[in-house]
């Protein structure tokens, strides 16, 4: 397959992609056809890393109003009504939702997903149901699963039996909720035991870290330290960590140099993080996000996960990394122009590297031959135009190609 014309990751000048055996094999200002090949005029379009969602929960996607809505709009409600449904799972209930989830997210050019899963289930349901998906979809989407322990590891009967279920089981990353613990020892000894247990099995750590307004939520230090002490380093990510959000800019300033010291990764989540936080506050009235911009400035990983797609936690979501990026932007004030044509970093490269996928992850000579092709010719007409993505090819493989509406104005201005 030869892409022609085509403006890589923001470039001025165009260039073409040569594909062979499901490898980028040459990149260059201009490659000749060989007989026989595949050849996609690109025509000055935007190509990018294919999209990364690195925090989503795709046993509970689909489930908003089941059985009831989260009217309040908390996070505690959302668990709430999630332990509820979780009485009724199956098998097939899973893998359809799941599957559903995954068709709309590839749709916009998602072909690398983290899925969180609900381990705080006696029967494993969901991770079972997940892991049969993860390997009849790999074709098209690399798919990673989390171990989460919703309801916590020391506050749910048997947690720490049942994390050490789901590693057995084949998850490849597991997780931690440290501020729903019943206690601050409970939180500290959940990380602890969370890392101790990734080194056992060779595992990643993902932990939903201080989701939460309280500024007394310190979980992310206990994590970065030990990401950092354990030599687990950037295989250890904190989700969501928005009581950052609350901290004084004296504690912020201090946990800023243990952070960097780390390598730890961090993932917000805009649109649910801004959806749930703040709830309790009345005016002034918090954003709900970390400290995006902040992060970002120091160096640290920070990647977007859109978390949930109509579950309890927020009854909106289309898949569409867009949407989380404009969000993150807007909310963050990350606005300079700079800013919103490198922010595409936050949803492919910055992903990539939370699930640690860089040695195969990238347009590259020689690594998997997986892009998107955007209706724009830049990432700041792309995301303020909602482009569509006019071809997603994975491992060389195309699995998804848009046409662009055809609109005719009748206006008469």
């Amino acid at each position: 397959m030869l892409i022609q014309q085509v403006l890589i990751e923001n470039a001025t000048e165009p260039s073409d992609i040569r594909i062979e055996d499901g490898k980028f094999t040459a990149i260059a200002e201009q490659l000749i056809p060989q007989p026989g090949e595949q050849v996609i005029d690109g025509q000055g379009k935007l190509v990018l890393p294919p999209f990364v969602d690195p925090h989503v929960h795709l046993d509970s996607t689909m489930t908003a109003g089941d059985p009831e809505w989260n009217q309040s709009g908390t996070l505690f409600d959302g668990i709430r009504i999630w332990s509820e449904r979780k009485k009724t799972l199956s098998h097939d209930d899973v893998k359809e939702r799941a599957k559903a989830a995954l068709r709309l997210m590839a749709s916009h050019g998602i072909q690398y997903v983290r899925s969180h899963v609900d381990v705080t289930d006696p029967n494993l349901t969901a991770l079972k149901a997940l892991i049969e998906v993860r390997d009849e979809v790999k074709d098209d989407i690399e798919l990673q699963l989390v171990a989460f322990p919703q309801e916590g590891i020391l506050s749910f009967p048997h947690g720490k039996e049942l994390m050490e279920e789901a590693a057995k089981l084949g998850v490849d990353a597991l997780g931690a909720i440290p501020h729903f613990e019943f206690t601050r020892e409970y939180s500290v000894e959940s990380l602890n035991f969370v890392v101790e247990l990734a080194q056992k099995y060779n595992l990643l750590v993902d932990a939903h870290c201080d989701e939460i307004d309280d500024p007394a939520a310190r979980g992310l230090e206990t994590l970065a330290t030990r990401a950092l002490e354990s030599g687990m380093r950037d295989k250890v990510t904190a989700s969501h960590t928005t009581a950052m959000g609350s901290y004084n800019n004296a504690y912020a300033y201090k946990l800023m140099r243990l952070l960097k010291m780390s390598g730890i990764n961090m993932i917000s989540n805009p649109l649910i993080n801004t959806h749930l936080g703040g709830r309790f506050d009345t005016y002034p009235k918090r954003r709900g996000l970390t400290r995006v911009k902040e992060l970002h400035e120091n160096g640290i990983n920070v990647a977007f996960g859109e978390d949930d797609i109509k579950d309890p936690w927020y009854p909106m979501g289309d898949g569409n990394m867009l949407d989380v990026v404009s969000m993150g932007l807007h909310v963050a004030q990350v606005m300079g122009f700079d800013d919103i044509m490198d922010s595409y970093q936050f949803i492919t490269t910055n992903g990539a590297k939370c699930l640690h996928i860089l040695d195969h992850y990238g347009i590259e000579v020689g690594k998997t031959a997986s892009l998107v092709m955007m209706n724009a010719d830049n990432f700041y007409h792309a995301l303020t135009e909602r482009a569509e993505v006019l071809y997603s090819i994975h491992g060389g493989k195309l699995i998804e190609k848009t046409t662009p509406r055809d609109v005719e104005m009748k206006i008469n201005f």
